[in-house]
């Protein structure tokens, strides 16, 4: 009797294979094509210009094993669906899966899990469609393009500058905008101004007397202009010297919406203001949530909704099971009679939902013992977030009083939260909001008199633009139509890993060597850092993949002129010398000084005689605190993708890792050692003691020692 044929689903991560397996029952074999298995040659261009563009795609290095045993499978499979992920380069790796296992790409061979749970899967299945190849040659496109540009410009750099630069069609736009910046805060000419507020005494609601603050609002009728110590005592002396009454008294109300569901950008950005983790990293934790965590008895589920997404969008099922958890949690008070609808900015492809909690009943409480303290984190923001978008305003009482004298105007303004609406569970972050509103809501009647008690005069001066954080450039990038979902990590990790840009404290800082290379890009190959081509060219590209645009028409658009480009590009541009900075190090071999070089993973130090000479030695970098484990002293040390961390130096005898700068005080309550934190503009210690938790405000933790 001959066995029964099986199934086969090939989806990218082994961690997915995992858990869908468990959805599919016996019929299915679930295999991993562990991401991209055809692409472009490392070692050539790749693409025939006088061809019209043939692409040539070979097997990715280490992927034949891989290959070679999909095939098998298939071949003993009675149907094959492509489960890679909903997106365009998913499509185009299915399409490359169909090319290698010569599968027939007319049948509905694709499907789609927008989610990994048992019901989305098996719909999916159900559901399965052709490879869509307008979303392929979308991919295809972008990757052609970025293939151009950076095999023609990377040599150019290599020859002119240093070997192992490179640029890319959005990565040399993201350098721009981080240098276009620094060049604002450079060329920024400080203006001094002052701040003249004044205490007076009230009646809050219950009828005690409580200091406030009122701000100067108007000097002989007009708006205060004061931009000197002069100017300002004067003011000062008016407010003291005059008789004040209360003016106006405005009372009124007003409402604050919930933000939207998370997108891939918002998500990023969130996950960075209130948790201090890169892009890269977010991405990484979510990647686990959607992929399928394991539940106990319930075996591995994936947690939220497909993570690389631009649109607001939820379906009706998940805004229904919000509004019922939503009454359930906190009352009918908290739901509004319809439900919340977001609409997707205009750019926005809008192909997959936001991203959302997968079952909404599953509360971050509740699976507290199945996951990592990172996902607890990165789960509770999406899950807060969604419920949240789902959630009644929160409605604010304010107060605007004015105080008058002959000369002189004061104005106090304070609002009071009566209805917390979704702030119930979570509020938006903010960047760089050092922005107070007082919470008094005083007994203030026209013609009252007021006893004005101090008067404060503040020097200030108009502050420069902020320097991009990884969640500002982000959002820059969005708005302006730079880059896609997937695009926004990798793009910031490489121009970090390049050397281009520097991360420090959150802020983001173009090297020298990021200025040289933005300066031979903008004086050779503008055309390609301008903001409102790499805009227009995300725009063609979903053309492309509403099947509006033929995909090779944007590159017979753009080869020629780039092309011209390159050839005045290499004719013009001389050789730049770019020495290396001497240490004080002798080498422990030849005794020459040796010099400091940027590796893959950062500075290292190197003879300078090199080849005849090879010596090498990592550059260490001490912090001031001890080791919590043996007392020895700790390192800060780097990541092969770049993080940041703090080992011991007796390393593998001490095994002490920590993620955060250790400080050097010890808890004052219980005596545990504590880590530097951050949060948005301020800097605290945190003790490590999860019983404890002690925190206390601080300056700025102390730099570290290089060695």
């Amino acid at each position: 009797m001959k066995s029964k044929k099986h199934k086969l689903v090939i989806v990218e991560s082994p961690a997915k294979a995992r858990t869908v397996t468990r959805f599919l029952g016996r019929d299915y074999k679930v295999e991993a094509s562990q991401g991209h298995v055809r692409d472009l040659p490392k070692s050539q261009f790749g693409i025939d210009t006088d061809q019209d563009f043939a692409m040539k795609y070979i097997t990715i290095h280490g992927r034949g094993p891989i290959l070679a045993k999909l095939r098998k499978q298939a071949a003993g499979a009675s149907q094959v669906y492509l489960a890679t992920d909903p997106d365009r380069e998913g499509e185009a790796i299915s399409w490359h899966l169909a090319q290698a296992l010569k599968l027939d790409d007319s049948k509905p061979l694709r499907v789609e899990f927008h989610e990994i749970t048992k019901n989305a899967v098996k719909e999916a299945v159900k559901s399965a469609r052709t490879i869509d190849m307008d979303r392929v040659n979308a991919q295809q496109a972008r990757r052609a393009l970025d293939r151009v540009v950076g095999y023609k410009i990377s040599p150019l750099l290599w020859a002119k500058i240093k070997k192992g630069l490179s640029a890319g069609r959005v990565q040399s736009v993201a350098v721009r905008l981080i240098v276009d910046r620094e060049d604002e805060i450079d060329a920024f000419i400080p203006e001094e101004y002052w701040d003249i507020s004044a205490d007076f005494e009230a009646l809050n609601a219950k009828g005690k007397k409580v200091l406030l603050s009122a701000r100067l609002n108007k000097l002989k009728g007009k708006k205060p202009e004061i931009t000197n110590e002069k100017a300002a005592l004067k003011a000062k002396d008016l407010i003291q010297n005059s008789a004040f009454k209360v003016g106006t008294v405005k009372k009124g109300t007003r409402k604050k919406s919930p933000a939207p569901p998370f997108t891939t950008s918002t998500l990023q950005q969130e996950a960075s203001r209130k948790l201090n983790y890169t892009s890269s990293r977010t991405m990484q934790i979510v990647q686990g949530l959607y992929e399928g965590v394991e539940l106990g008895k319930e075996g591995s589920q994936g947690l939220v909704t497909y993570i690389r997404t631009d649109s607001v969008r939820v379906s009706a099922e998940a805004v229904a099971a919000a509004r019922e958890e939503i009454l359930k949690a906190y009352g009918k008070e908290h739901l509004p009679r319809t439900a919340r609808e977001y609409k997707t900015r205009s750019r926005a492809q809008d192909a997959h939902e936001a991203i959302r909690p997968t079952d909404i009943t599953r509360t971050p409480d509740s699976l507290k013992a199945f996951l990592s303290r990172e996902q607890m984190q990165v789960y509770r923001l999406i899950y807060n977030r969604f419920l949240a978008s789902q959630m009644k305003n929160a409605e604010y009482e304010t107060l605007t009083a004015d105080l008058l004298a002959d000369e002189v105007d004061l104005r106090y303004y304070a609002e009071h939260k009566s209805f917390p609406g979704f702030t119930a569970i979570y509020e938006e972050g903010e960047d760089d909001n050092g922005v107070s509103i007082q919470d008094v809501m005083p007994d203030l009647q026209k013609d009252d008199t007021v006893d004005i008690q101090e008067v404060h005069a503040e020097q200030h001066f108009t502050q420069p633009p902020s320097r991009y954080t990884e969640a500002s450039l982000i959002k820059s990038m969005e708005e302006r139509g730079i880059g896609r979902p997937s695009t926004y990590a990798p793009t910031i990790g490489t121009i970090i890993a390049r050397g281009y840009i520097s991360r420090e404290k959150r802020r983001l800082y173009p090297t020298e060597m990021g200025r040289m290379v933005n300066d031979i890009m903008m004086e050779y190959f503008s055309p390609v850092v301008d903001l409102e081509f790499t805009a227009d060219m995300e725009s063609k590209l979903d053309e492309i993949a509403e099947g509006k645009l033929h995909w090779k028409d944007i590159l017979r658009d753009f080869y020629p002129s780039f092309s011209e480009m390159v050839s005045q590009a290499e004719a013009q541009i001389e050789k730049v010398e770019i020495p290396d900075e001497v240490s004080d190090i002798p080498c422990e071999i030849c005794g020459t000084m040796l010099v400091y070089k940027m590796g893959r993973y950062g500075r290292f130090l190197a003879c300078p005689r090199f080849p005849e000479c090879r010596f090498t030695m990592p550059i260490l970098t001490y912090i001031d605190a001890p080791c919590p484990t043996c007392g020895a002293r700790l390192l800060e040390k780097t990541t092969r993708k770049g993080r940041k961390f703090y080992g011991c130096e007796k390393y593998p005898e001490c095994e002490f890792t920590s993620w955060d700068k250790v400080a050097t005080e010890k808890c004052p309550k219980c005596g545990h050692h504590m880590v530097y934190k951050y949060r948005k503009n301020s800097q605290f210690r945190l003790c490590t003691n999860e019983t404890c938790r002690h925190h206390e405000m601080v300056e700025e933790a102390p730099e570290a020692e290089h060695a």
